[in-house]
């Protein structure tokens, strides 16, 4: 790993920048400090993008330098990130772990974070977001998710449209609280007051898919909390979230996720703060 100088600082500016976030970094490193007779950083604003950069306020953002600017940085700013849904562009995101990999410090302001947890440098390491985010930040709802070998995400995706933002919402929600509980689509309709072929219809209608599958993916989502954040058993797991067993639910996290409740646990425990 090569040795650089952390006051060599590097800002990167995107499309849709907040300038907010940039003024932060330009205040603390761009501008010399010539009183406090000390060197001061070497600071610079790189993009991925050439001419002009939209900003936020409808200012325009003219950067000298582009990616090849963090071959020298020994500290790199993200000052925020765009919370698209598209994965950031892969020139930006092999620039920055070459630059991590080489020795740089990485360094992101509020929303920032999303673009460094797309590397995968996160990994298994705790992080701060601003607190309207970090329950998206949490979820691993990211803008590129975590991927094992073969490609495969290791995280239950949300399916289709929320079901709770239907009619059928107090009966979803109830079962949500139950999963332990056996629960068919006939209880499931019994408690909307349906037949079950209609309520089959107005779930599909609503969500977007099936009562069985719905009902499957609400177990793994709180299967892979309960891997997280508790100490609980394989066997204790999958009794608490209706599968019964801990062979069901190894079936159950081969087929989306392409690994075992004990690989995820060994990935994505969240460690007690020390």
């Amino acid at each position: 790993m090569a040795s650089r100088d952390l006051r060599r600082v590097v800002a990167l500016a995107y499309d849709g920048l907040g300038t907010f976030e940039f003024g932060i970094v330009v205040e603390l490193f761009g501008l010399r400090r010539i009183g406090l007779g000390v060197p001061w950083y070497q600071f610079e604003v790189c993009s991925l993008e050439r001419g002009p950069i939209r900003a936020a306020g409808g200012i325009r953002v003219l950067a000298r330098r582009g990616l090849r600017a963090f071959d020298q940085a020994g500290t790199i700013v993200i000052p925020g990130w765009t919370l698209a849904d598209e994965p950031p562009p892969p020139a930006l995101i092999r620039a920055l772990r070459r630059a991590h990999a080489d020795g740089a410090r990485l360094v992101s302001i509020c929303s920032g974070v999303f673009l460094l947890a797309a590397t995968g440098l996160l990994d298994g390491k705790r992080v701060t977001a601003h607190w309207r985010h970090a329950e998206r930040l949490i979820a691993r709802r990211l803008v590129m998710p975590p991927h094992r070998e073969g490609g495969q995400a290791q995280y239950v995706r949300e399916s289709g449209r929320s079901p709770l933002a239907g009619g059928l919402a107090p009966v979803l929600a109830c079962a949500q609280e139950h999963l332990a509980k056996p629960l068919s689509i006939q209880d499931l309709a019994n408690k909307a007051a349906l037949s079950a072929r209609t309520f089959a219809r107005r779930f599909r209608e609503q969500t977007g898919t099936t009562p069985h599958r719905w009902l499957t993916h609400q177990r793994l989502f709180a299967a892979q909390r309960r891997l997280e954040t508790t100490e609980e058993s394989i066997d204790q797991i999958a009794e608490a979230v209706g599968l019964q067993t801990a062979a069901t639910l190894r079936q159950h996290f081969s087929r989306p996720l392409g690994t075992t409740p004990t690989g995820y646990r060994r990935r994505f425990r969240l460690l007690p703060l020390s």
